[in-house]
């Protein structure tokens, strides 16, 4: 069967894509050929993203960006339209990034201080409602055409558009006191699963990766400055703790993206990538 409307370069927007994973995802998207959209609460991390680490694609119209509050529903609402717009109203990939990425009670506080539970609403809402109102507010832009539910979406248009979540291994297999980010996390798989279900009908594939360790630092502007190189993050402990023997690189959760995104068989289903983490006996 012929492509109809098929263009290999999607409309990719990226949550939390100033700095950490998300830059790097959204760096590897526009590598790739694609054109992304970052969402970012830090003005000046995601100013600098935007206009010196990835100026080249910025200066070829490739790249946009716009400071949004993923706790703040009605910010979430009236940017993605913005994000829309520059994609010509056409949204192929939405990767919820953003989250709140420490999974510690703040201040080595425990489940038994009354004081986690504002902490534990933070988490609920950036990791967990974020994404479904992300989702939501994209589902407009991303419906496959209705002649694609005669003719079949995934035969004419590729993988067809797709939602990936960034989840963690910490769904799985917590440490003590990370009951608001482990929480939060495994109940993006539930969300990711039901989403799958109930999206499939609009041509929508709905997938997970679950991170482990991934070592970030350099994926920064005070990383770039201080020439922070990925190799010089990895400890003894890293090795040791994965039969990869070493810690995560940003590429590895950008290559598992950049694989669900052309997976068009593919859906409700939760990838985890940390170097084999989850199945060594520490």
């Amino acid at each position: 069967m012929s492509s109809v409307d098929f263009n290999p370069s999607k409309n990719i927007l990226v949550s939390g894509g100033a700095r950490g994973i998300g830059r790097a995802l959204s760096r590897m998207f526009l590598e790739a050929g694609h054109r992304v959209f970052i969402f970012d609460y830090d003005e000046d991390e995601l100013e600098y993203t935007k206009t010196v680490h990835l100026v080249q694609y910025y200066k070829d119209e490739k790249v946009e960006s716009a400071l949004c509050n993923l706790r703040d529903l009605n910010d979430i609402r009236s940017k993605v339209p913005v994000a829309a717009k520059f994609f010509n109203n056409r949204i192929d990939v939405l990767v919820n990034n953003g989250s709140i990425a420490s999974p510690y009670w703040k201040d080595g506080k425990t489940m038994e201080d009354p004081a986690t539970l504002d902490e534990w609403q933070a988490y609920i809402e950036t990791n967990l409602t974020a994404p479904f109102a992300m989702s939501q507010a994209c589902l407009p832009y991303m419906k496959a055409r209705i002649s694609d539910s005669e003719a079949g979406a995934h035969l004419i248009q590729g993988a067809g558009p797709c939602i990936i979540n960034i989840g963690s291994f910490r769904a799985h297999q917590s440490d003590p006191n990370q009951e608001g980010y482990a929480a939060s996390k495994a109940g993006q798989l539930g969300l990711t699963h039901s989403m799958a279900v109930s999206l499939g009908r609009l041509g929508i594939r709905v997938n997970l990766i679950a991170p482990g360790r991934i070592k970030v630092a350099h994926e920064s502007k005070a990383g770039d400055e201080d020439g922070t190189d990925w190799e010089g993050q990895v400890s003894q402990k890293d090795v040791d703790d994965h039969p990869t023997n070493r810690a995560g690189r940003p590429k590895d959760v950008a290559d598992a993206a950049l694989y669900l995104i052309e997976a068009g068989f593919v859906t409700g289903q939760d990838m985890t990538v940390d170097g084999g983490a989850l199945r060594k006996k520490n």
